[in-house]
């Protein structure tokens, strides 16, 4: 990674939906000059983008001032009405009560510590089955074959998807989210919509058979949103749809990218992986450090509710903000050497999982997935080697591989 320092100039003229060469790859000069030079940036196209840790904390508490509801911001890039616009305009992480609060009653009153403890055992499995998979061949790709099988079975049984029908789920998955980059090209802008009305149908199906058939609304997610369990009123039959293809790509994608960057820095920064190697208890330090470090995402945005202001700078009411979370988690207003990557790094109040009312609902269960994938596999393969060929996702909100060579010794 480069370390020639941003000049203050390059940051103040810094432009989100034109990055400079090398941006997307590798960020973090970037946000190092951001938060120098220009935490409170206004944009070319009217929207501000800011970096600083105590920013983005006050505004992930405050929602009054700022809002979670993108259909402003979202009908010129979607088209109202596409299947993109209503699906990231209905889902959990942008909306606002009273859906927000309907849909996140539900989620929490399924995802209790018991419930999350009753997930331990088949999550062990399923890393293990992996694990033996990879046992005696001469290469694996630890996104393909370990890190984005993980959470797909484990949000799969969340929702009881039958394992022969959850081919498709990684694939749309990705070009769903992949949507929320800043700026598309046609083809990606196609293959979302696609995507969404792909899942949606395959979900009305599997609704109809859940509703023909119940599950135990003890252990299965779907069943719960159904009958909407847990919140004061049920969900109408879009909200329930839009809300089951956000369950499935929000703990697919952060989760992948914990994992595969996980195993990449500690590949990387072998003095802590040895480390990790002989106190494996360090593995709970050591999974909010890579939350940190490497952010599985990156941009957050709000949008504000009346004219605010700044830094002196005047913001008016429906101006798109761009939290610049993996900014923030390197600040040094709060992190000790924030460049440093360091797995007893305590305390650790990083944003990976935003804050406030929005706060990641799964975040219990990602860190449980972190912890048993990373710590069974450095059991297992201690001096697994990352080789040459590594790929980035190519995208600025996630950060991810997309591929990740290595040998298992």
């Amino acid at each position: 990674m480069s370390t020639q320092p941003i000049s203050a100039d390059k940051a103040k003229g810094f432009d989100l939906a034109a990055p400079p060469a090398g941006f997307v790859d590798d960020p973090f000069p970037w946000y190092a000059a951001l938060l120098e030079h220009a935490p409170v940036l206004p944009q070319p196209d009217g929207s501000v983008l800011l970096s600083r840790h105590a920013d983005l904390e006050r505004i992930y508490k405050d929602t009054t001032l700022y809002s979670s509801d993108k259909k402003q911001a979202f009908a010129p890039k979607f088209g109202v009405g596409s299947p993109l616009f209503e699906h990231h305009t209905t889902s959990l992480v942008f909306s606002d009560p009273p859906l927000h609060t309907r849909v996140r009653k539900i989620m929490t009153s399924a995802l209790t510590p018991r419930a999350i403890q009753r997930m331990e055992p088949g999550l062990v499995s399923t890393v293990d089955y992996l694990l033996d998979r990879m046992e005696g061949k001469d290469e694996v790709d630890l996104i393909e074959d370990f890190a984005s099988s993980i959470p797909i079975q484990i949000i799969g049984n969340l929702l009881d998807v039958p394992m022969d029908e959850r081919g498709p789920l990684r694939d749309w998955s990705l070009a769903i989210l992949g949507a929320l980059e800043p700026t598309l090209t046609e083809e990606q802008l196609k293959r979302g919509h696609d995507s969404v009305t792909e899942f949606k149908t395959y979900l009305e199906d599997l609704v109809a058979r859940r509703r023909a058939k119940p599950g135990d609304p003890e252990t299965d997610v779907l069943t719960r949103l159904i009958r909407g369990e847990g919140a004061d009123a049920q969900l109408s039959e879009i909200e329930l749809l839009q809300n089951c293809i956000f369950i499935l790509n929000a703990g697919h994608e952060t989760t992948t990218n914990l994992i595969g960057n996980g195993l990449a820095l500690l590949n990387d920064h072998p003095e802590e992986k040895a480390r990790l190697l002989e106190n494996p208890g360090l593995i709970t330090t050591a999974i909010e450090e890579f939350l940190r470090y490497a952010s599985p995402n990156q941009l957050g945005n709000r949008e504000t509710t009346q004219e605010i202001e700044i830094d002196g700078l005047k913001v008016p009411k429906g101006t798109n903000l761009h939290l610049v979370i993996g900014a923030a988690n390197r600040d040094p207003a709060v992190f000790d050497d924030p460049q440093r990557f360091d797995i007893t790094r305590k305390p650790n109040r990083h944003l990976a999982f935003a804050g406030g009312p929005h706060v990641c609902v799964g975040l219990t269960l990602a860190r449980l997935e972190g912890r048993i994938a990373i710590g069974r596999l450095l059991e297992r393969f201690p001096d697994y080697r990352i080789k040459e060929g590594r790929e980035l996702g190519g995208r600025m909100r996630f950060r991810g591989y997309a591929k990740l060579p290595a040998v298992m010794q």
